[in-house]
């Protein structure tokens, strides 16, 4: 359910050579690359890649760096990343820069498969030479920091479900947010972090049994901070993620004035898993289309370049 597929009659060392062209040349020819890195799927980029190295003696990447700027790099050098290097690439700069930014580890360590998880950590070590886990450790705080360690630990079970803990569960979590206090939030986040998506689906039926209330309208409730957005992030994407991530872009686009480094982000990283169904949520709640606000808001190639990635219908234009 991409946006990105794998180009047909495809051939690295032709599309190298045109890379070559585009960014050697008097003024870098930025439509050029576009056309190439947005109409071919990763793996194919990286085969682009190693025909450049071939080629050139040199590393695309770099030459992606020096060659262009702001924004519009960004998403070009992106693209460039194997997805587990890319959300590596993220989580660092988002726990090293001047300010931590809790969203992209929110969005990042909520959303992902124990695979996933454990592919990241992989290439977050080899990339940095450091531990996620200790600089989440170190970078963070309170129970936002244990869950935060818990979800990267990725030890969530898989495909187990038991009917007669759901309601044993439901309870914990409902005692959780009346008491509120720290070993009522260990149990909480453990639960949320540890059991099975079908399991949980479970519990969050039985909450509302147990309630008479959704659960996310009670962590809203009874938490605040980023310990409450990252407990509601792991409950939507169990729900539904793409819905989790259209409900993310459109914040990012309308509430924060158009917040490059999530939708950057976003759009990346679900652009070959899930992003058709981000659209179409996206456009089920909004009302509006996803490519026709990034047109509003974006301008020149960097706005050709979401487009692209985005991908649209006729009747989003």
């Amino acid at each position: 359910q991409g946006t990105i597929l794998p180009a047909p009659n495809f051939n690295p060392v032709i599309d190298a050579q045109l890379l070559g062209g585009a960014l050697q040349g008097i003024s870098c020819e930025k439509d050029v690359l576009i056309e190439i890195l947005t109409q071919r799927c990763n793996s194919q980029r990286l085969m682009i890649a190693e025909a450049y190295r071939d080629m050139y003696g040199r590393d695309l990447i770099t030459d992606l760096k020096e060659n262009l700027s702001h924004h519009f790099k960004e998403v070009m050098v992106g693209l460039m990343y194997p997805p587990a290097s890319y959300d590596a690439h993220e989580l660092w700069h988002a726990l090293k820069g001047v300010d931590t930014e809790e969203n992209c580890l929110i969005d990042i360590l909520a959303s992902r498969s124990n695979m996933e998880i454990f592919q990241m950590k992989e290439a977050y070590l080899m990339q940095y030479n450091t531990d996620l886990q200790q600089d989440i450790d170190s970078e963070t705080s309170g129970h936002f920091r244990d869950t935060l360690m818990n979800l990267a630990q990725g030890t969530r079970m898989e495909g187990y479900a038991d009917p007669s803990t759901a309601a044993q569960d439901a309870m914990i979590l409902w005692e959780a947010c009346q008491q509120k206090t720290g070993e009522h939030k260990n149990m909480l986040q453990m639960i949320l972090c540890n059991r099975s998506h079908q399991q949980l689906w479970m519990v969050f039926q039985e909450f509302q049994n147990i309630s008479g209330q959704d659960i996310v309208d009670a962590i809203n409730e009874c938490y605040d901070g980023y310990f409450q957005e990252l407990l509601v992030a792991i409950v939507l994407c169990i729900r539904d993620k793409p819905s989790y991530f259209a409900y993310r872009l459109y914040s990012a686009i309308h509430d924060f004035g158009f917040h490059n480094k999530t939708v950057i982000r976003i759009l990346i990283a679900r652009s070959e898993i899930d992003l058709l169904n981000i659209r179409q949520r996206y456009k089920e709640r909004y009302g509006k289309s996803l490519f026709h606000d990034i047109k509003h808001f974006a301008s020149g190639h960097y706005e050709s370049a979401l487009l692209a990635i985005c991908a649209g219908d006729t009747e989003d234009y």
